[in-house]
């Protein structure tokens, strides 16, 4: 009996005293602590998905993002061969570009709020003028007439609940009614449509337009070249602009007052002609589209979704921590410590998530910092019983989430920055238990 005794307490001996052991059972608890987190970054997708459909609600009552596209004049040109049964007859509308196309914009944004979630919202007046220069009509076998008197303008607008005002086309000095529906769908799915006569004597001369479209959208603002030479400029109070598409500005100025950006796009800087027939080129024409979001940089969702995925590196990095200090300082830490201390590291991002949505990202990141590394702190004065250590451990914890701050900030950088911070925290740990010998600790623990 006293043998077996004997065994038993060396084997609890050894259960309490063992550094390969608790370091393994420390690594284990970390595994199992990924369950909970990833509990976490569901709740996170879970929310971020319920703000994307508010968004989308909200947006189909305001209306959607917007993408214009015009003015196109399309000619209808009849075609007649001769058959053994007779004569067959088709139409094929020929499509002309303008010569020149100047948009000049400006953008007043707004940012509506639905419950705790927002998004961004614009009103744009937009004065758009321009020429065209009717070309030689193309040479066709078995052409026979062209009827240049039943001329349609197609104007594209993506979502037609925008339109705030009526439109006046202007066309060489006259105006033109302009009537709702697009004649040709895969040229503009949405749009409007201006019956056009244009008369035999005037084919020669430049024909100019203009017109001004005040229209509300959502989130973008995006524009198709057609012209020979296209120019758009735009300006708005918006800071924060996402330059999107086909082509970037040519210039652009951002700062606290708003931005200015221009575009100019040339006829050779896009994949299609200025004049054709048939529907073969319209989906080139869609591909070259450009504009600007007012998009919010990062969102809070997206933010608090890469914080969640450091959250493993933030578990390791603090119970490394608690290890050394238990190492180094022959204080015992129980199994169940460590749990209640990666249980608390867990709710820093339930608890960010909750708060962000009510008082944004930033703040909602320092109070959950606080709020954590004030109950870990608590709660490790009551395990080793020194101010000093709590102290130094709180302030490992704070530079910890600090770090993870400056990180998320620099969305850009934040590979280099992870890299280069892990490679100095490894660096530290190592200089530090440089002097441990790692053998002799479990032979004072075994003389104790």
């Amino acid at each position: 009996m006293e043998k077996e005794q004997s065994i038993t307490e060396k084997i609890a001996h050894w259960l309490r005293t063992s550094v390969m052991l608790k370091l393994s059972m420390v690594t284990l608890l970390m595994l199992l602590l990924l369950i909970p987190k990833s509990m976490v970054e569901s709740v996170i997708r879970e929310r971020k998905h319920l703000s994307s459909q508010v968004v989308d609600e909200v947006n189909q009552l305001w209306s959607n993002e917007q993408q214009v596209m015009g003015p196109v004049i399309s000619i209808p040109m009849d075609y007649r061969y001769k058959t053994e049964e007779g004569y067959t007859e088709f139409t094929h509308y020929w499509h002309v570009l303008p010569e020149d196309l100047v948009i000049d914009g400006e953008i007043t944004p707004k940012e509506l709020k639905r419950g705790i979630y927002e998004l961004a919202v614009y009103t744009s007046n937009l004065k758009v003028s321009g020429s065209f220069q009717i070309p030689a009509p193309p040479s066709s076998e078995h052409l026979h007439a062209i009827r240049y008197d039943e001329s349609i303008i197609t104007l594209g607008i993506s979502d037609l609940r925008g339109i705030q005002n009526e439109i006046e086309f202007g066309w060489n000095g006259e105006q033109l009614k302009v009537e709702p529906g697009s004649k040709f769908s895969k040229l503009a799915y949405s749009g409007l449509h201006i019956p056009l006569n244009l008369e035999q004597a005037q084919l020669t001369q430049q024909h100019k337009f203009s017109f001004q479209l005040d229209l509300q959208g959502s989130e973008q603002l995006s524009f198709i070249p057609i012209g020979a030479s296209t120019s758009v400029k735009l300006h708005s109070s918006w800071t924060d602009p996402s330059f999107k598409g086909a082509f970037l500005p040519d210039t652009r100025e951002v700062n606290e007052k708003g931005f200015e950006a221009s575009w100019k796009v040339l006829q050779l800087n896009r994949n299609f002609p200025q004049a054709w027939r048939g529907e073969e080129q319209f989906d080139k024409i869609k591909a070259s589209s450009f504009g600007v979001g007012l998009l919010f940089s990062m969102d809070d969702y997206q933010k608090s979704t890469r914080s969640s995925k450091y959250g493993a590196m933030t578990i390791a990095l603090t119970f490394l921590i608690f290890f050394l200090v238990e190492v180094v300082n022959k204080i015992k830490i129980h199994p169940f410590q460590y749990a209640l201390v990666g249980l608390a590291l867990c709710l820093f991002y339930i608890l960010q998530l909750a708060i962000s949505e009510h008082l944004g990202f930033n703040l909602a990141y320092c109070i959950s910092t606080l709020a954590i590394v004030g109950m870990i702190g608590s709660y490790a004065l009551s395990i080793f019983k020194v101010k000093r250590i709590v102290i130094l451990l709180s302030l490992a914890l704070l530079a910890i989430y600090g770090f993870l701050f400056v990180t998320l900030q620099m969305a850009d950088y934040a590979l280099l920055m992870g890299a280069v911070g892990l490679c100095l925290i490894l660096a530290a740990t190592m200089y530090f238990t440089r002097n441990i010998n790692w053998y002799a600790i479990k032979e004072d623990q075994d003389d104790e």
